[in-house]
Order: C-alpha cells, then structure tokens, then sequence
C-alpha cells in the first residue's frame, strides 16, 4: 500500500524475530493506541440485517462509528432497539448530510463500531513511524496520544495535546510529540526532516513522555478541596453498586474557585443541550432548594430518570465540578422514552418545558407557586412576567417587573414560595421589550401575599386599606403596593387627584396592643439567572454575599476539532457585574451594551430567566 517502506524493521526486535514482513514495512506499537481502518469499499452499499448479536456491548452515550451507504461518520448511541429479529442502533451524529452537527440516524447493529475508527481517506493517522520500545512506551499517570497535557519550559507552562508518542534518533528515552495550544512550538510534527505527526507550523515540540504531565485547566477538583470534602468522594463511589443514597452538598463560595473554575467545568454540552445544560447547573451547582425531588418517592418507572439526575449528573457536578455530554443525553434518551417529546435528543427546548416535564410529569413534584386571584387559588411551576400596554417602565428592576404584572392581573400569593422561577417579557425568544434589566439581589414579597399583617407606606404601621389606584402614581415610591393605615389613606385620598381612587379594606390579622412599628419582610434572594442570546442559552450563579461573587457558565464555551470533536464548556468568575449593579440608573442606562466590560451585558441584555429562593422555607418544602 501506500505506507510500505514507512517502517522501522523487518518484523525483527532487539535481534528476535517477532514476525516476518520486508524490510523497513515492520512497527512496534502497545496495543492500545491500534486502531482498525476499514476501507471506504468494505462498507456495506445497503445496510444489511445485522447478525445476531448482544446489545450489551454498546450502551447509551458510547461514542461509536458507524457505516452507511458509501460513507462512515460518528456519533453518540441514543438507544438500542430490536425490530424483526435484527438489533438496531439509533445515533445522534456528528454531522447530518448535509454536513451540519445535529443529525439522527438509525443503523444496524453490524454496522457499527464503538469507539472512533478511521477511514481509509483521513487525513493523518496519530500512528507512530519511528522504533519505539513496547516495555518502556507508558506514562505513570497513564497519559497516551490525545491526551490533554501541560510542561513547564524555560517561558513558564505550555499547554497541548500529545499526537505521537515513540523513539527519536540518538534519544533513549521516550519521547513525546505535542502539539500547543500556544504555538511556541518549533515545527509543523517533524524532526530532523523526518515526519512523526501533522499540525500547523510552528505548534509542535518534542520532549520526554516522563516531563508531561496532565493539564491542571482541565482538572476535576484539587487536591485540597479532596481534603476539606472527604463526604463527596465518598458519594462519588458510593454510586457503583452499593445501593446506599448518597447526598452531596452544593458547592460553597468558599469551594467554588476550587472545584467549579476553570475550562471543562460545569456541563459538557452536546447537539442542542445548552438548554438543559444551563437550567440543570443554575438549580443544582450551589443550591439546593430543589434537592427534594432528588430523593422524593416516585414511580418505579420514573425511578431511573430521578437516579440519573443524582448520581450521574448533580453528583458529578457538586463532586469534581464537571459532567460529561454523555450523562445529560443519557437523561435526555430516557425522558424522550417516556414519550413526552420525540425530539429531546436532538432539538432544542426551552427551559421551562424542560422543568415542567421533570418536576411535575415525571417527579410530581408539589407546585412551586400558588397564587391567588378572586378568591380562587392557581398553581403552577413558572411565572411568566406579562405587563399591560401602559406600562412607564423604561429601566425596569425585576422587582418592578413582578409588582407589575401582579398588579395588571390583580395577583397575590397564596403563600411564600421555597423557589420563584420568573421568566422575563419577551416576544419570542428574539424580541426583547426591555433594552436592560436590573437584576434585584432580593426579592420583597411582602406587599405580594394574600395573607398576613401588611405595612403603611407612609409611616410604617399596621396597613388596612390598599389603593391600586395609588400604585402608578409617580408621588410615591417606584416599587411597592401602596398600603395605607386608615389615618394615612384618608390624609392621601383627601388630595382632589386622588378622590376618584377607591381603596380596598385588607383582611387584617388580630396581633393585638404592642404591634412593632417595622414588621417582619418576606423576602426571596436570587441565586441565579439563565439567559439568551441567538438561541443559546448560558447562566450566571451567585453562590456569596457580596457584590462580585458572580459566576459565568457556557456549556459550549469552546470546541476542541470538528467533526470528531467535543464541546468545551467553561464556568469564569464575572466581579464585573457587581460593578454595574453599583451604578446609578442614569448610569447604566447610558451604558452601551456591547462596550460593558466582561460578559455583564448578556445578564443585562439577555436575561430570560430569573431563580429566587427562600432560605427560610426551602427548609420545609
């Protein structure tokens, strides 16, 4: 073929003979870095029935190639499934038929191979062309081609990939041949004229196998936060047959630059996942105020979905700050078999369909939110934000933005909830009606209950009287229902503006004498915000107190190769945003959207969904 001559020998190693072949067509390679090329002209022209086979040896999420027609591609297993007799293999692809990522394609069992095998016209092969010593080529750390690696060289860390690992001339030891992310390299993979490995030039440089060592970038936790969370590797193990229910706790501001920083952290995202990716870490990286429904009792056919959820996905997550694509297709496969939508595994959905179906359809979870209109109580899992045309909001808080809309649909709470999840107002997913909102740190729900003792807007004391009327009326504060005791609303109706207004008497509770000036506020504290931009979809979380413990998440912040590549995602602090929350409105208002500093503007500009929680109830729901 066209390699003949490559080689390094005859067959012949250290002067015993291995095998026979002609001179300079023999290699040595370990075992595991062989990998099968199957000609383009061996693939089946039609798919034949496969044979019978066990389809154990493929589960879902395996990355395999597959062979159709004239051609090969990759892809990842959604599901295994028998029809006729012959065992068939449904695989979301890399790339569809016209070369776009997302396809879908259902292919016999004896059509496809675990794993990524090469066809017989790629462009390069990460084979070796030098001798190497098969008892010498490992790394103690078990590092091999295509690993993720960094050395130190005399400019400081390199970070790269290993692309052939072997023996060069006149060099004992074992080498390794990288490629840097960098491009402080000094070829293109040749050395000394000779070819070893393909890449742009200048990103290549050889050294000892023993100097690599793995990228810490790409790290799942160090070695000090095993040190201070004995309990979450003990959940991490815990989950591989030994049936006990393990709890990991949400990640702290105190672990969260140790576990959660950093590229290839948070979850990996995979053919139209952003959605579910980024409602699944805003709930569960560093709250825990939807937890119940990880434990909570359920039918035994949703049980694999709820198992799925802890231990292959919030586990993982609050464990070593990373999942794999694999683990979120995988949940995706198994609510797509419960028949709720046939195209989970493949289309992107928004986040809210997404919470419905687990919470309510598949977990049965309590409502999150009940409301109260005429007397009649609603419940639901969302709120979405609706305002009526009349509106003077121009920089709205989302604080304004709930008071309104309650007030337009004349709402109030049933009671407080553990978690509020508000979805902001928008036409589509493309039309925003506000340039800007202001993220409110806190919640005050207080003037939004149905029940219990409220406060005079003018002088604090027990309310009895509420005034719609009043609520819009620029005199008065911007936020807040305008309540009145029957002293202050009697002196604020008596203005010629306001006679016509017709104030409604509170259902007041009997506190008795001693009642405290300043009453007990009901509020809700936000800890986190999914956001949208050209359909996709990132979060922001806020784990601390302060102003600037804000963190960014994009499950597909990068991409490492093409077609047979994999999303990067990434989770970076974001201490800008505390800047802009400490502006003016004047301030922000003047500010332009694309000169904000970091990523501020898509928690501005893209907010698509707001998660408040309480930290006193979440205790009890």
């Amino acid at each position: 073929g066209a390699d003949r001559g490559k080689g390094q020998c005859d067959g012949t190693y250290k002067y015993k003979t291995i095998f026979h072949c002609k001179k300079d067509c023999g290699v040595f390679a370990p075992f595991s870095r062989v990998r099968p090329v199957v000609p383009s002209s061996l693939s089946p022209s039609v798919p034949q029935a496969a044979p019978p086979a066990e389809p154990d040896h493929l589960t879902i999420g395996d990355r395999v190639t597959f062979f159709l027609d004239d051609h090969s591609g990759h892809g990842m297993v959604m599901d295994l499934e028998e029809k006729d007799g012959n065992q068939f293999v449904h695989i979301s692809t890399d790339t569809d038929e016209n070369g776009k990522r997302g396809g879908e394609v259902q292919v016999p069992l004896g059509c496809v191979i675990k794993g990524e095998v090469l066809s017989a016209d790629s462009e390069h092969m990460d084979t070796d062309t030098s001798s190497m010593d098969p008892t010498v080529d490992t790394h103690p750390m078990g590092l091999g081609v295509s690993s993720l690696v960094e050395v130190t060289l005399a400019s400081g860390n390199s970070y790269g990939a290993i692309r052939w690992i072997g023996s060069l001339p006149g060099r004992e030891e074992t080498m390794a041949g990288l490629e840097l992310v960098d491009g402080i390299g000094v070829s293109d993979g040749t050395f000394k004229r000779e070819r070893f490995f393909s890449c742009p030039p200048g990103r290549a440089l050889f050294v000892k196998l023993l100097s690599c060592r793995p990228d810490s970038r790409f790290q799942n936790a160090s070695a000090n936060h095993s040190e201070t969370t004995p309990k979450n590797e003990a959940a991490e193990t815990a989950h591989g047959g030994t049936g006990k229910l393990e709890t990991v706790a949400p990640i702290s501001m105190e672990q969260v630059n140790q576990v959660l920083i950093g590229r290839m952290k948070g979850i990996q995202g995979h053919c139209n996942s952003c959605y579910m990716d980024a409602a699944l870490f805003s709930l569960f990286s560093c709250s825990s105020v939807l937890d119940s429904i990880l434990f909570k009792s359920t039918e035994p056919r949703d049980a694999p979905i709820q198992q799925t959820l802890l231990h292959d996905i919030v586990n993982p997550l609050r464990s070593k700050g990373f999942v794999e694509g694999r683990q979120i297709m995988k949940l995706r496969q198994q609510l797509q078999k419960h028949g709720y939508s046939h195209s989970f595994t493949t289309e992107e959905k928004d986040p809210e369909e997404f919470l419905t179906v687990i919470m309510h359809h598949i977990l049965a979870l309590e409502p999150l939110l009940k409301l109260s209109a005429g007397g009649k109580v609603q419940e639901s899992y969302c709120y979405q934000i609706f305002l009526d045309q009349n509106h003077s909001l121009v920089l709205p808080t989302v604080q304004q933005l709930l008071e309104h809309s309650f007030h337009s649909a004349g709402l109030k709470l049933a009671e407080v909830p553990s978690c509020l999840i508000l979805q902001m107002p928008r036409f589509g997913k493309k039309f925003k009606m506000f340039d800007k909102i202001i993220p409110s740190l806190e919640l005050d729900i207080t003037d939004l209950l149905s029940e219990g003792p409220q406060q005079c807007v003018m002088c604090g004391h027990l309310a009895h009287e509420e005034c719609t009327d009043c609520f819009k009326d620029p005199v008065f504060s911007q936020t807040g229902f305008k309540l009145f005791c029957r002293t202050c609303s009697s002196q604020v109706h008596s203005h010629p503006q306001r006679r016509s207004h017709q104030p409604t008497t509170l259902e007041t509770p009997l506190l008795g004498r001693g009642v405290p000036h300043v009453l007990a506020r009901d509020k809700l504290e936000l800890f986190a915000v999914l956001c949208i931009e050209t359909s996709h979809y990132v979060s922001f979380i806020k784990p601390g107190p302060k102003s600037q413990d804000w963190f960014f998440f994009d499950s597909m912040a990068d991409r490492e190769g093409e077609r047979d590549g994999f999303n990067i995602p990434q989770v970076q602090p974001c201490p800008e945003v505390g800047v802009y929350l400490e502006m003016s409105p004047v301030e922000l208002a003047n500010q332009v959207p694309r000169d904000m500093k970091g990523v501020a503007k898509r928690l501005f500009c893209d907010a698509y969904m707001y998660l408040y929680q309480s930290t006193s109830m979440c205790l009890y729901r």
